[in-house]
């Protein structure tokens, strides 16, 4: 992930920084009940053209992040003033109402779209909003839209902006919209510390395992590196909640069982989705399991995961088909 300059994020974003006086969070923009047009509106930014938070707003990071299509994302939490966060043990923490969850996407240097979870009384809202090509501007674009792009590694894609009902097909747990990534698991002690430390959380959680950092990918055992894409990737949809509930897979970090796991688990249901594969897994035989090929595809009704990309994620891949291959037979 590459930071941006002038040390907005600070170290890889280990630590929560504090944001700089001047502007005010729109609070009422927040918890209302209105689509505020334009992301300037919430007040998030002092400087939104180079993501530069007001007060209030603290950047975070994920340790294993969402990966879609290579796009830099950019993340901050904004709680109202007054309240905290309360700590869930490994999950997600628990943002009080009048939260907000912002991330910004950035391809090709430059910014592209800013997707806001907005906390209000009656649930999460999920926002989209799309950068106009001056850079000045991010206006709310509920239907969506399609920008001719290039991945960091050159490849030319069309790249999507969800609509406002497509973020519920990620964002949807048990028939209501709720954040997915901010996980205590997911975060570096280190942010979480200073983040209660500023009054924000009510306790540093007392994580069992956390999710490893993707830079450090390459000096780590190849489990937990896949195990941790898995979580991030993938189990928002596997999980006994999500809407691949169905497909008895259940790819959560905290997830121990090997059927769960899709290892020796034949699909619930088979047809091209399966590739002529048996099992979702096949310890030691990568080039057999149905989730790596499915993963290594971008054909629609075979795509996994089937939203948010438009290109196959190559580290992804190197992650899972390594623990794949050093299971034992």
């Amino acid at each position: 992930m590459r930071l941006l300059a002038g040390g907005i994020l600070l170290a890889a974003a280990a630590v929560a920084v504090a944001a700089p006086q001047g502007r005010v969070v729109n609070d009422a923009a927040i918890a209302g009940a209105g689509f505020p047009a334009t992301l300037d509106a919430f007040g998030f930014f002092t400087n939104a053209a180079t993501q530069r938070p007001a007060a209030g707003v603290t950047p975070y990071r994920i340790q294993t992040p969402l990966w879609s299509d290579g796009a830099e994302k950019l993340r901050f939490v904004y709680l109202p003033a007054g309240t905290k966060a309360k700590a869930q043990g490994d999950g997600l923490l628990d943002l009080p109402v009048g939260s907000a969850l912002i991330k910004t996407f950035k391809l090709e240097g430059r910014l592209t779209e800013t997707r806001v979870l907005l906390h209000r009384a009656e649930g999460w809202v999920a926002l989209p909003y799309q950068w106009n090509r001056e850079q000045t501007e991010a206006r709310l674009a509920l239907a969506g839209a399609r920008l001719e792009l290039k991945t960091p590694q050159g490849q030319a894609i069309s790249y999507a902006i969800p609509n406002k009902n497509q973020c519920k097909e990620c964002h949807q747990q048990q028939d209501a919209v709720v954040p997915i990534g901010p996980k205590a698991r997911n975060l570096s002690l280190a942010w979480l510390t200073s983040f209660y430390k500023a009054g924000k959380l009510d306790a540093v959680p007392q994580v069992s395992a956390r999710v490893p950092l993707w830079e450090d990918r390459a000096k780590l055992a190849a489990a937990p590196v896949a195990r941790g894409w898995l979580d991030s990737n993938c189990a928002h949809c596997h999980n006994p909640a999500g809407s691949a509930s169905n497909s008895g897979l259940d790819l959560r970090w905290e997830q121990s069982d090997p059927i769960a796991l899709g290892i020796n688990k034949r699909p619930v249901a088979a047809g091209r989705g399966s590739g002529g594969f048996e099992f979702d897994v096949v310890p030691g035989h990568p080039d057999k399991s149905i989730m790596v090929y499915r993963m290594g595809s971008l054909e629609g009704g075979i795509s996994m995961p089937e939203v948010g990309r438009a290109s196959v994620d190559p580290d992804g891949m190197v992650a899972v088909t390594k623990w794949i291959e050093e299971m034992k037979r």
